[in-house]
This record gives C-alpha cells, structure tokens and sequence, in this order.
C-alpha cells in the first residue's frame, strides 16, 4: 500500500518520528528488540526493493508487520549504470532519493511514525543513509543500529577480524584494480563489500597484493543459500551482490613451509609509517623476517605478531644482507629494511652485490621503491628539484675524497642543483667545509642551499640559507643538503615560509 501527498489531511502541529532501522545480516532472529519494536509501533513502514519488487529487508521484518500499517515501497528506477537520464546513473538515483523523502516526509508531516528498513546497520553502505541525510534535519530521528554484514561474515567463517593492535579496512568490491590492491596490500585485515559482478577485478587485486591465499568468500551470511569458503576456489559467475571478501586476522599464523622463500627490499621513506607506500606496508605485511639497521627498523609500526626483527649497526651492510638472504634460503619471506628509497646510497645495492653469488641464485629478489631524502626535503622547501640535479653522498667510507670533489666540481660547473647526502657524522666532520670552499670557487655566494634536517620526522628544521652563510658546524647525519643552481629562485610566501624553486626552462 502506497500514500501520496495528495491523500494525506493538513499537517497535525506536532510532526511524526523517523526511524531508521537496522535489521542484521538476514535471520530474524538476530534483529534487535529496539527494531522489533519500532517496527512493531510504526504507522508506515518503508522498504527498497529493485523493480522485480521483492524485498529482502520486508522479508526479514514480515514476522513484525501489522495488517493496518501503511507500506511505502520504494523502487529503484534502475540498478546498473546504463540509463538515459540527462544526469547520468548518479542523476537517476538523486532523483528517485528526493521522490522518496517527498513520500515519506508527507507521512512525517502528517502525524505518522515512519520506519524506514535496511538490512545490516542503516549508516553502513545502506540505502537508508540517503533517506537519513534528506530528512533527519527536519525531523524527530532515532536510528537503530544492526548487526553488519562483515560482523555476519567473521561469525560464520569462525575467524576472528582483529586482534591486539590489528587495523581493519573495509572497501567496496566497486574500487579500481589498482585501488584495491594498493588498499589490500597494506591492509591487516580487510573485507571487501560489494561484490557480484566486481568479483573478478577484487579476485585480481588480491592476486596482485599476495592475499588471494588467505582470502575467504562469504555468501548471504545467515540467509538462505548460505556459502562460505576459499575465494581462491569460488567460481566468479556464481558471485551475487550479497557477498562479501574476507582476509582475517593473521595473529597466530604459521610462516608457510617454503623450499626457498624470498627477499624483498622495503623502502620506508625519510621517517617512518606515514611515508610508507601501500606495496611497501603490504611487503612488510607479508614478511616473516625484517631484517635492517635497528634505527630504520623502529621506524616500521609492529604489523603483526610472531614476525621476526633482526637489528645491526649501520656499517654493517653486506653482512646484513647475507644474513637475509640465508633466512630466505631457510624459506623465510624476508624484508630488507631501508630508510628512504633502498636503491639510493642503501640496501638495495648490498643485497643484490651478495645475491649474484653462486649460492644465492636460488634466492628472489624485489626491490620496493620508497621517498628519498632529497625529493622529501625538496618538497619541504618548494621545487629546488625542478631541473636536472645531481646526487651526491660526501661520506669518503666507501669512496675517496678525491673522487668526491672531482664529481662536485663537474656538477657545480654543469650548473646542477645538488643534493648532498651523508654530509657529516661523529667521525667525518670536514667534508661539508671542504665541499662550500669546493662549490664557492664555481658559484655564486648567494646561491641558495636548503639546510633539512628529520624532514618528516618530529624535529623537523627546513632552512633557506646560502652559499655564503652555510654553517658546516649545523650540519649533521640527519641533514640533506640542496645547493642550487644558477637559475634556484627563492620566494617568501604569504604564511611566511620561504620556498625554493627551480625553474623548468633554462
């Protein structure tokens, strides 16, 4: 049965209550008595439906149904994008949502108690949402919270979702290719919504992210045709809307039994989570091992328990490496460590260099790119980065001074912005001294350097400062250095910073 407007007397003083009402996953009995209730007391009880015009959520209140009670269906003009609609897909439903708020704000204004039903919680991927926010600023709502579809899905595979300090990530089947994998590679656990005809691209993405083997499939979780198992195993035409992804907690997880496992080399970024990539969190995600220079390793927040963290001073890299590549050859999944990007005056280098022995061919190597100092400490400041650059470590361990200052002089004559990485420690203190008096006979004094010290980190220092004044003695391991090029310009802003900037034209 159905209202309109039209059929309705002059609005009483005192308008009717909105509800909405979240009914659970699809049994009955898992409704609560707040739904029960309201669906029990309400003048007009309103449900979606496709234009097949069945109802699940009907379905699931129909024990709860008065013979008196006004019926509000509301019918969506469509259910996949293909409409002629001069607004789109997106202009079709903001049209029939707005019909259907008229509908039930006529019986609102009237005086009547409106229930509006939705399976699972209300606010969670539900239809109601779109009743709620065209209508509850105008009236009395209460909205009653169900018991979600991903709370149904954990309960019937007898998995747990989270753990200790697990994160869960919760994203609709509808995403990119790309989108899910990133999301899902980085994710602790994770449930996709959404699925039907989105399940292949959500098989794909987690084939991709490496999760496709520990991925559940539930099926109408407490419905009829209930189907629960390995996604890996569900064949993709059987999929229908109501269904979700599922990777659960991986505490307790045993390492898998591997003939060889693997090496992954993980850059972190200049300090730490918030620099992570998603491909880079899903490898740390995935190791059973992280092996790395204690001070980059505190850095990785503790992604799951019983992995292993193998710390070493800094100097020793090649050991470290071996190290990780003997794990591996244990059939550990292990990941190597390191801060900015692993290929730029890191890991990546080390590894490899011990991996071309004979004994390690066995071995796989993957090297995950991350943010390097110099482009972190160049965005801090501008662009100085904006045009060719050359980059240069000045630490002499590995390479002589002479070799150092014969590339310096041939950048700086090139007229190349530099970033200078490893300018100082305790044990090396002249090299930045030597490099200005170096760079002063080819440029300008007023060439501007940019000074960044734990750029990304807590004590983070950006300063604009230039040839002329560059103090040796406030440079440190943790500072980057970017001397400019003839071209760097420099421009205070309005907030106050000073910007460097390069311009791309020369």
């Amino acid at each position: 049965m159905s209202t309109t407007p039209a059929d309705i007397p002059d609005a009483p003083a005192t308008p009717g209550k909105l509800y909405g009402v979240g009914l659970g996953p699809g049994d009955p009995d898992l409704m609560t008595v707040a739904a029960v209730r309201a669906i029990a007391e309400a003048d007009v009880v309103a449900y979606h439906s496709a234009r097949h015009g069945r109802s699940i959520a009907r379905s699931i209140a129909a024990p709860h149904l008065r013979p008196e009670q006004v019926e509000e269906q509301l019918v969506y003009p469509l259910t996949v994008e293909s409409t002629d609609h001069p607004g789109g897909y997106r202009g079709a439903l903001d049209d029939f949502y707005e019909e259907a708020a008229a509908r039930l704000a006529a019986h609102l204004d009237a005086g009547r108690t409106v229930a509006v039903l939705a399976e699972g919680d209300p606010l969670f991927y539900g239809s109601y949402q779109h009743m709620h926010k065209r209508l509850a600023h105008r009236y009395d709502t209460t909205v009653i919270p169900g018991v979600t579809s991903v709370s149904a899905a954990a309960a019937r595979l007898g998995e747990p979702l989270c753990e200790a300090e697990e994160t869960l990530t919760i994203v609709p089947g509808t995403l990119s290719e790309d989108e899910l994998t990133a999301r899902l590679a980085g994710a602790d656990s994770a449930v996709v919504m959404k699925l039907g005809r989105t399940f292949p691209t959500v098989r794909r993405a987690l084939k991709r992210a490496g999760r496709l083997d520990e991925a559940r499939y539930v099926e109408r979780a407490f419905m009829a045709g209930e189907r629960t198992g390995r996604l890996a195993d569900v064949d993709p035409s059987t999929v229908p809307y109501f269904s979700v992804a599922v990777l659960p907690s991986r505490i307790d997880e045993r390492p898998a039994v591997r003939e060889h496992g693997e090496v992954v080399v993980v850059g972190t970024g200049p300090a730490g989570a918030p620099w992570l990539t998603p491909e880079s969190r899903g490898a740390l995600v995935q190791a059973d091992d992280l092996v790395g220079y204690t001070t980059y390793l505190d850095r990785v927040p503790v992604l799951r328990p019983g992995q292993r963290r193998h710390g070493s001073d800094n100097k020793v890299e090649s050991e470290r490496a071996e190290f990780a590549l003997d794990l591996a050859r244990r059939g550990r999944r292990v990941a190597v460590v390191s801060g900015g990007d692993p290929g730029v005056f890191a890991m990546a280098t080390a590894v490899l260099e011990v991996a071309a022995e004979e004994r390690y061919a066995s071995v796989p190597v993957r090297v995950l790119p991350g943010v390097t100092a110099a482009n972190a400490a160049a965005a801090a400041a501008g662009a100085p980065l904006g045009h060719d650059y050359a980059t240069i470590s000045l630490s002499d361990r590995l390479k002589s001074w002479d070799v150092i200052a014969g590339r310096l002089r041939a950048a700086a004559e090139a007229d190349l912005v530099l970033a200078l990485y490893n300018p100082g420690s305790r044990s090396r203190t002249h090299q930045v001294a030597a490099a200005r008096e170096l760079l002063l006979e080819v440029r300008s004094p007023d060439t501007p350097v940019v000074v960044a010290r734990d750029v990304g980190g807590p004590e983070q220092s950006v300063r604009v400062l230039t040839l002329k004044t560059l103090d040796p003695a406030e440079v440190d391991m943790r500072t980057l250095l970017l001397i400019g090029s003839s071209r760097t310009r420099v421009t205070e802003c309005a907030d106050g910073r000073t910007l460097t900037w390069t311009p791309r034209r020369y």
